[in-house]
């Protein structure tokens, strides 16, 4: 077989529009993935704060592929990279050659310097991150309900969350919706609605790439909410035991870390130049200027747009970038000369507050309140794969409006259900 072998590194929302685009291009691809499903990213705060169980937000590449003969699945992690042989090396198995590659790998956490607090504070980018962050404000709430000592019961009831941009204003909202309306029926020792709920921001303000009247809208929702929204300050300190703001400590058993993220280490495998985030710096067609034959999409690539401002790291610009690449290359294959240099068309900015509140940026069209949660809820159930989870979905959400009871409230992880104990000297 003589057709082009294209190799795509990352499952997620770039990689797998680039496959699906180049269906019947007459190529062989390989898909390569450390982990083996495709995750809706969107609404993984959701499966974090116990609204939707992670079966409904994630769906096997393979299921996903299996009409798809000319494509390849591998569970693997990728070692390294030689674009001068064009081979890409596994952590285990043997190294996979390409005529064409594509490097959607996608961001991890960025502590700013400080990854001796990821133990403390973990970030949500995975199915296992939501898994953990779940457990762990179950399991602070359990704790609390056993613990004499009104020191550290306050600790324990107490929940930070470092970055006000999207993920981060979304996850204190269902926190503080589970403390208030939620769980308060369910105890008989504590009063959950007394549980402190925190949003931390270095900056100046909420949802910082916002516009200023939806940012102050989405602040003054979540205060109704009861959260004690501190802006302005960074953290100087994160550890087992709390966080130190502004000079001030604060005790808390449940730190999640949503503020900043780092790319992954494609630069590092390329040995080509990136920008702060480790970003690949990539050409006006998405491919690496010193290999042609490379291209880099999604959260991992360094891409201005007609703005001259980066292009952000949400799901539909990497689908953008991957319907593009997928141009690319059909072009080269045909023999016909490049589409135009990439160009991001912004589609929107979409951010919930809570259960029954949001804001929409459309540039000039603009939407706050019920009216913009209900056209957040209908945008991210059309984007979702197949009708069943479609339909759980929706089922789930309307359930939780109606009845106020959030249904996926499972404590799924051992070695979790103890952290806020032992972090606290409570054994």
């Amino acid at each position: 077989m003589n057709s082009k072998h294209i190799v795509v590194v990352g499952g997620g929302f770039g990689g797998l529009q680039a496959v699906h685009d180049l269906a019947g291009a007459g190529v062989r691809i390989t898909l390569i993935d450390q982990r083996n499903h495709h995750l809706f990213q969107p609404l993984l705060y959701q499966a974090a704060t116990t609204i939707l169980p992670i079966s409904e937000i994630a769906w096997p590449l393979r299921r996903l592929l299996r009409q798809r003969k000319d494509v390849t699945t591998l569970l693997a992690r990728v070692s390294g990279i030689d674009p001068e042989t064009r081979r890409v090396f596994l952590e285990r198995g043997p190294a996979v050659s390409y005529d064409m590659l594509v490097l959607a790998t996608g961001a991890r956490h960025s502590y700013f310097g400080h990854d001796d607090w990821e133990p403390y504070a973990p970030g949500l980018k995975t199915l296992e991150d939501a898994t953990n962050i779940r457990g762990r404000v179950l399991s602070a709430f359990e704790a609390a309900e056993s613990t004499p000592d009104e020191a550290h019961r306050n600790a324990l009831m107490t929940f930070a969350v470092i970055g006000a941009g999207p993920t981060g204003v979304e996850l204190v909202g269902v926190i503080a919706e589970l403390a208030q309306r939620v769980l308060p029926s369910e105890f008989r020792n504590i009063d959950t609605r007394k549980a402190r709920v925190l949003l931390v921001e270095a900056g100046e303000k909420v949802l910082p790439a916002f516009p200023e009247d939806l940012s102050g809208y989405a602040r003054d929702a979540l205060e109704r909410l009861g959260v004690e929204v501190l802006t302005g300050q960074p953290v100087t300190s994160c550890d087992h035991a709390g966080i130190t703001l502004g000079g001030q400590r604060i005790p808390s058993c449940t730190i999640i870390w949503a503020a900043g993220v780092q790319a992954s280490d494609a630069s590092r495998w390329l040995d080509v130049e990136a920008d702060r985030a480790g970003r690949v710096v990539v050409a006006p067609d998405l491919t690496v200027r010193e290999y042609p034959d490379v291209f880099v999409i999604g959260d991992t690539a360094a891409v201005l747009g007609m703005d001259g401002k980066p292009v952000p790291g949400i799901a539909p610009a990497a689908k953008q970038m991957g319907r593009y690449i997928a141009k690319v290359i059909r072009s080269r294959l045909a023999g016909k000369p490049a589409p135009k240099p990439f160009r991001y068309r912004h589609q929107g900015s979409l951010a919930t507050v809570g259960r029954s509140a949001a804001v929409v940026d459309f540039g000039k069209f603009r939407l706050k309140g019920a009216l913009a949660y209900w056209f957040w809820g209908f945008a991210h159930i059309y984007f979702l794969i197949g009708t069943r989870s479609r339909a759980i979905v929706a089922w789930s959400w309307l359930w939780s409006y109606l009845t106020g009871q959030n249904s996926a409230r499972l404590i799924t992880t051992p070695d979790v259900t103890r952290h806020a104990s032992r972090d606290h000297g409570l054994e």
